[in-house]
């Protein structure tokens, strides 16, 4: 297919290892499509075992010489990667629409997004800073270094094919690490296309290797080969818990970002336009596809029928459609698997008394824009991630209830809490069992927070001074005879 890019150069269907475009040993081929319409986009090199296993020797020696290449160098080689992004952040829009679906204003600022994480850690690569420890003795000395992991395996979900990719990537490349890359066979597009802007800012060979296609063949390859010394993964909790078990008998260090389940939690004493507009921003965004969505909407019972109201006029105003379409602000989900899981959701929860307000049509992989109302906590959809645009409201009456009710749940990823009450801040937000907290705020995401979940949300931080800590290790040095 022949998309409307300024660079088609942009739109890349080979894997890339080593720093070259290659198609799959055996020619195999999968099919990318566009999930507004079902129509067919391209057709990627599906690789397995073997290509995987030639991209981890090919990130072995890369990452060798690019352990021993100084900080500064490593930052500016980040930051023409970070300049080439921005530079074509229209054209990479558009190829993560196309395979993805979100509209178009949301995947330009996906781009952004994502480019802001190669921007800083191209910054933070200049700050692995060590110590030296006072002595036991006088005739020692105690200093210890910060040193690259080595070659990071790296698996990414189809919801933020940019910025997943360059979360894990640009803080590796930073520390000094090398990286073999599996995005999701859904979305492959956007990876591709961000490793050949790699390859223009003049990223070396070898360090940025992308291949999808087969792929328990392609994670067994990531988790069991000794070269790989960490593994990072964005996805659900289930393959979490999957590549966990299988990177045990190596000891690989890993990175998890899991599942969530997030409480929304409104109280009676908060700015209600301010709250309905984060609820907008953080339930409907990607449309309800992502983990820090909002999935459990708890509203005190004072204001609970005057949120419902103003919620439900704001939804309306949603337009859903095609993503390449810039009057649309809801887009598709992922496939009809996914809509239809969302579907059954529904369709639970209003049987066991539920009641719909708004929405709740399914049309293909469109989901309408739905709002449910009397949510029972044993209900599915409050226990489960919805992973779509249903906005479930429960009321509760006091603070401790609501408390209990959003840490009844095994995930905890990100919460929000919307108050005036500066004391209720701190005693919620720090009752609270999640590893993300927005208080009055929708978007909680950016560059120099650490993002990351606690419990069975995941382990491990991206982003920020601590994004950097999960790619180095601690090295000791003893100096002994320092008086002879």
């Amino acid at each position: 297919m022949n998309m409307a890019l300024d660079d088609q150069l942009l739109l890349r269907t080979q894997a890339y290892v080593d720093g070259e475009w290659r198609d799959a040993d055996n020619g195999d081929t999968f099919p990318v499509t566009n999930p507004a319409d079902g129509t067919a986009l391209c057709a990627v090199a599906r690789c397995g075992a073997e290509e995987t296993r030639i991209a981890v020797e090919a990130a072995t020696r890369a990452q060798r010489k690019w352990r021993t290449v100084p900080a500064k160098v490593r930052a500016n080689t980040l930051r023409r990667w970070f300049d080439l992004v921005i530079e074509n952040e229209n054209d990479l829009s558009v190829i993560l629409t196309a395979e993805q679906g979100k509209p178009l204003a949301e995947a330009l600022g996906e781009i952004r997004y994502g480019a802001s994480y190669i921007e800083w850690f191209a910054e933070e690569a200049k700050r692995v800073y060590g110590d030296t420890i006072p002595a036991p003795s006088s005739d020692k000395r105690i200093v210890c270094v910060k040193q690259p992991i080595g070659v990071v395996a790296c698996i990414t979900p189809w919801n933020f094919p940019n910025a997943m990719l360059t979360r894990k990537i640009a803080p590796a490349l930073a520390a000094g690490c090398a990286v073999v890359c599996k995005p999701a066979n859904a979305t492959p597009l956007s990876a591709l296309a961000l490793a050949e802007l790699a390859d223009r800012a003049g990223i070396p060979p070898g360090l940025i290797n992308i291949v999808s296609g087969e792929t328990n063949a392609i994670g067994e390859v990531l988790t069991g080969h000794e070269n790989i010394r960490k593994l990072t993964f964005t996805g659900s909790t289930e393959v979490g818990k999957k590549l966990i078990k299988q990177c045990a008998d190596t000891v690989k260090r890993t990175s998890m970002e899991l599942g969530g389940n997030a409480p929304f939690i409104v109280f009676d004493d908060a700015d209600l336009d301010a709250a309905v507009a984060g609820a907008m921003a953080s339930k409907f965004r990607n449309a309800g596809q992502t983990c820090v969505c909002s999935n459990r909407l708890l509203v005190q019972e004072n204001i609970h029928d005057d949120f419902v109201a103003a919620l439900s006029d704001a939804t309306g105003k949603l337009a859903m459609g095609d993503g390449r379409d810039e009057s649309v602000t809801i887009g598709p989900l992922i496939d009809e698997g996914a809509a239809a899981s969302v579907q059954c959701l529904l369709d639970d929860s209003v049987a066991a008394g539920a009641v719909l307000v708004q929405g709740g049509t399914r049309d293909g992989t469109f989901f309408e824009p739905t709002i449910l109302v009397q949510v029972d906590p044993n209900m599915r959809v409050f226990q489960e991630e919805i992973f779509g645009p249903i906005a479930a409201i429960t009321r509760f009456s006091s603070e401790e209830e609501a408390i209990g009710m959003a840490n009844d749940t095994k995930v905890g990823l990100a919460c929000y809490l919307y108050t005036r009450d500066i004391g209720r801040i701190l005693r919620v937000a720090e009752a609270l069992e999640y590893g993300i907290v927005g208080i009055n705020e929708g978007i909680i995401s950016n560059e120099m927070a650490p993002f990351g979940g606690i419990k069975e949300s995941g382990h491990g931080r991206e982003g920020s001074k601590y994004g950097l800590e999960d790619y180095l290790d601690i090295k000791y040095m003893c100096l002994g005879g320092i008086d002879q």
